[in-house]
């Protein structure tokens, strides 16, 4: 006669909740399914009596609870399983999501892409790096390089600095929240509207017409010429453009800055002070120093900003007159002329460009070393 322990009774019943659990979940997945075939149909049909509206809400309950309603039951399977497996499981189950479509939507596009740039044209001939080998020969694209390395240089410096000025002096106004909200207001606006708007700034019409730009009515008022300021003056044009980037990213280089300053111990300022220390040595012996790794994190920042700039570019100038950069020479390579292997090789150069400068700021997050 053979006795049941408790043990694997236990074990016995922790299976059967197991497989019970596994109803619902499998009756979740069924759900999403027939409702993806369902909403895919109701597009689909051109004879649909049911509302846009109605449809549009019906894929947001579907979608939204379906994945509520997926995590919940697979979570309740995860949880009837063994405690071992319980571990190995549950990260699997709310991280591997978001790993999945971080490889659908990054990982197998670059490897496509890098799979391209060794192609010809219409990516039917192997060429090896005949693509790479133009990038980095060609007239045009030697301008753009050296347009984004002016973006790099200038961007970096001008914003880091007047964020870093305007953070010191506002830390000392009595108008300090009002004096950085007006700084601050520009991260609002996309970089697209910040175009449109400069547009309005650079319009330029004939001498003998009413001037709407804004620096050229300044100009005309004091008796000067109007001039196309993004077109001539090449490649002095590029910072015209510059100062778009300038103006955008100065509020939040200011925000960082502020934060970075306010931890500096006044005790050391104080001492500093006391010892005759005067408000430049202060600010370049003591607050620099104390705050680097801010500096760094912001001017790193700015740097993959201005290596990856498109919008400005594209709403003012479209890539003209000596204007264009990395992003809308990949643009016009692979959307305009179809060279699908030239188009893919400046991406990937562009890739290759922003990768160190990414991992170095995920470094220094990483050690907390940015406040």
């Amino acid at each position: 006669m053979t006795s049941t322990t408790p043990h694997s009774s236990k074990s016995g019943n922790r299976t059967i909740t197991g497989i019970l659990a596994l109803i619902p979940l499998l009756a979740s997945l069924a759900v999403l399914v027939w409702g993806f075939f369902f909403l895919r149909d109701i597009q689909l049909a051109k004879d649909s009596n049911i509302p846009q509206v109605v449809t549009v809400l019906m894929a947001i309950v579907w979608g939204v609870g379906g994945v509520i309603l997926l995590f919940t039951t697979a979570n309740f399977f995860i949880e009837q399983l063994s405690d071992a497996w319980v571990r190995r499981l549950q990260p699997v189950l709310f991280v591997g999501p978001a790993i999945l479509m971080l490889v659908w939507a990054l990982v197998l596009p670059t490897i496509r892409t890098l799979v391209l740039s060794f192609y010809d044209e219409g990516s039917a001939n192997f060429v090896w790096f005949e693509n790479f080998k133009f990038v980095f020969t060609n007239d045009a694209m030697l301008t753009v390089f050296r347009n984004n390395l002016m973006w790099m240089i200038f961007g970096t410096i001008f914003t880091v600095s007047t964020g870093l000025l305007i953070a010191v002096l506002a830390d000392r106004s009595k108008f300090e929240s009002f004096a950085k909200a007006l700084i601050f207001m520009p991260m609002a606006i996309s970089f697209v509207g910040a175009g449109v708007i400069w547009n309005f700034v650079y319009a330029v019409k004939p001498v003998d017409a009413p001037q709407i730009g804004l620096l050229n009515s300044i100009v005309v008022f004091f008796g000067g010429q109007p001039q196309a300021w993004t077109a001539f003056f090449q490649p002095w044009n590029n910072f015209f453009l510059i100062v778009i980037v300038i103006w955008l990213q100065t509020g939040y280089a200011m925000v960082l800055f502020s934060a970075a300053i306010k931890g500096v111990p006044s005790e050391i300022l104080e001492a500093a002070r006391v010892d005759g220390a005067t408000e430049l040595q202060l600010f370049f012996r003591i607050m620099i120093p104390q705050i680097m790794g801010t500096i760094i994190t912001v001017s790193t920042t700015i740097i993959i900003f201005t290596l990856k700039i498109f919008d400005v570019v594209i709403v003012m100038t479209g890539g003209q007159y000596g204007t264009s950069v990395i992003a809308t020479e990949f643009y016009r390579q692979y959307f305009t002329y179809n060279n699908n292997g030239v188009g893919s090789a400046i991406a990937i150069i562009l890739l290759i460009a922003v990768t160190p400068v990414m991992a170095y700021n995920l470094r220094q997050f990483a050690q907390r070393e940015v406040f």
